[in-house]
């Protein structure tokens, strides 16, 4: 029971670093210039399975259980090797000997369609949760009676 509770928590906090992560992105749709002097580059979150950790779940891993999850975790955030958009602007600080300005390779509507499957992707796993939790309250009512 306690299982699924860690498996949404986990989901929940690979999916709000999502969202925080796209946020980033939105933020800078306009940076042409960074630290290392190129425009911002998009970023993407990198999920993975999170590792079986308790004993007792290697053990049924071990055995051929498929109960034996610990839910997500995020192994990485990795940039986006799409190349930039190129933009005439020769009023632009930024703008090369023809004219053109390097901007980001952030698409609004990307992120937004990212978004909002995060967003979802979050409310699933507070049904999960919620689900969880009253089946428990349910088994300790179930108890007492």
């Amino acid at each position: 029971m306690f299982s699924s509770f860690n498996i949404s928590a986990s989901g929940m906090t690979a999916q709000r670093l999502r969202m925080d992560i796209i946020a980033d992105n939105i933020a800078n749709v306009e940076t042409t210039r960074t630290a290392e002097g190129t425009p911002y580059r998009r970023k993407l979150a990198v999920f993975q399975e999170k590792q079986v950790t308790s004993f007792r779940e290697l053990l049924k891993k071990n055995k051929g259980d498929a109960t034996a999850r610990d839910g997500v975790q995020v192994a990485g955030i990795v940039e986006d090797p799409t190349p930039f958009k190129m933009i005439y602007n020769p009023g632009h600080p930024d703008a090369d000997a023809e004219g053109y300005v390097a901007m980001p390779n952030v698409d609004i509507v990307s992120e937004m369609v990212d978004m909002i499957s995060a967003s979802r992707a979050y409310e699933a796993n507070i049904t999960v949760l919620n689900t969880s939790k009253n089946m428990a309250m349910r088994a300790l009512e179930i108890g007492r009676g």
